[in-house]
């Protein structure tokens, strides 16, 4: 497949570029800073975009099969609420301006739900240093499950998303946590980006939120 990846660098993006590589796709890297991508790759093209701008993103994924979002601006941005909220918002409709279908978010954790009727990102224990950006994507999601037009998949981690290794050996889940024998809910980045591709090749989880966990 052609994907436009839009934040590529960062921590989960850069594991969603290997794999999609490794996997034989072709990838179009958007990012804010084309320094930061190393990779070299004759199926890579790396441009420079800014995902708060619809248009702009719109421009850049035309063409494409499918775009993977990445997007994050930053856990230390003291306004990372509302500039995460705009660059989602932006790529989900930049995306259907470009006639692009396919759309695939990775969000976070916070919103599984971790008893009946409560949310992870409501519990006194969630740690406040991610709270804002754990908001941000729990109501965007409440925002993309009303997209009718797109075939999007909504991806959250596992509540600890860790560096190591690619096992390709995980379980999956839809709206609570995934836990282990231990009661920990956890998952390498490495394998975060093997259940992403999956889905992106399999469409398991149109227009659904799924989870997973070892």
């Amino acid at each position: 497949m052609k994907i436009a990846l839009i934040g590529a660098s960062g921590y989960v993006g850069s594991s969603l570029l290997t794999e999609a590589l490794n996997r034989g796709h072709e990838v179009t890297a958007i990012v804010r800073h084309p320094e930061k991508v190393t990779v070299e790759n004759d199926r890579l093209t790396v441009l420079r975009g800014d995902a708060q701008q619809e248009d702009e993103v719109a421009s850049l994924v035309a063409g494409h099969d499918a775009v993977v979002s990445a997007y994050n601006p930053g856990w230390d941005n003291p306004n990372i609420y509302n500039d995460s909220l705009v660059g989602l918002q932006a790529i989900q409709s930049g995306t259907r301006k470009a006639g692009v279908k396919r759309l695939l978010v990775v969000g976070g954790a916070g919103s599984l739900e971790i008893a009946p009727g409560v949310q992870l990102v409501d519990t006194p224990q969630f740690p406040e240093a991610w709270k804002a950006g754990a908001l941000a994507a729990r109501d965007y999601l409440t925002i993309l499950r009303k997209e009718t037009e797109l075939d999007w998949t909504f991806l959250s981690p596992a509540i600890l998303l860790e560096p190591g290794e690619r096992t390709g050996k995980f379980r999956l889940g839809t709206e609570q946590p995934v836990f282990d024998a231990n009661g920990d809910s956890k998952i390498s980045v490495g394998d975060l980006a093997v259940a992403l591709l999956d889905e992106l090749e399999n469409s398991q989880f149109i227009r659904q939120r799924f989870t997973l966990g070892y």
